[in-house]
């Protein structure tokens, strides 16, 4: 299964483009209304306190653009910020045999996932993506897929399991 939110980049630029030009004209008003006219007074800090409240919450939700393609033998998750500039994009392949477990967390403006993989060195390792601009179906669609893959993992581990079991019993 794919899933992506990648069309959807016009958009958060648009977004983005809009709460900079808040911020910028309410630097600009501010400025004017302490220099000029004086009619707002001490409310006059919140031409900028808003659009920069605004801003911190839009990139506090995390990063915009998630990407999840479990066809083939791999899970491959891609997450990355609309500006290039501003964070380093995550990028994870690994088999789907490794994948032990996930889980969803939901806060009120943040969701994140928690992917949690089996690894030689230290037994198993924590991997974070920011899925806060998914839609609800987008994370149903993709607790399904990754329930799908921790499915059939217990059911291969069971096969073997019992193969071992067969073979003790034989020799």
């Amino acid at each position: 299964m794919r899933l992506s939110n990648r069309n959807k980049v016009p958009v958060y630029n648009f977004i983005n483009t809009v709460l900079l030009m808040m911020l910028l004209g309410g630097v600009t008003a501010f400025f004017l209304e302490e220099y000029r006219f004086d009619v707002l007074g001490e409310e006059s800090y919140l031409l900028i306190i808003v659009p920069i409240l605004l801003l911190i919450v839009y990139y506090l939700s995390g990063r915009q653009v998630f990407e999840y393609d479990s066809d083939g033998e791999a899970l491959n998750f891609k997450n990355r910020n609309v500006l290039p500039f501003l964070d380093k994009a995550l990028s994870d392949e690994f088999p789907k045999y490794k994948l032990m477990k996930y889980e969803v967390v939901n806060l009120y403006f943040v969701k994140r996932l928690y992917i949690t993989i089996s690894s030689k060195n230290s037994g198993s390792t924590i991997l974070k993506y920011e899925i806060s601009y998914l839609t609800r179906r987008e994370i149903s669609d993709l607790k399904v897929s990754l329930n799908k893959v921790i499915k059939t993992n217990n059911e291969n581990k069971e096969a073997s399991v019992n193969i071992n079991d067969n073979r003790r019993i034989f020799a």
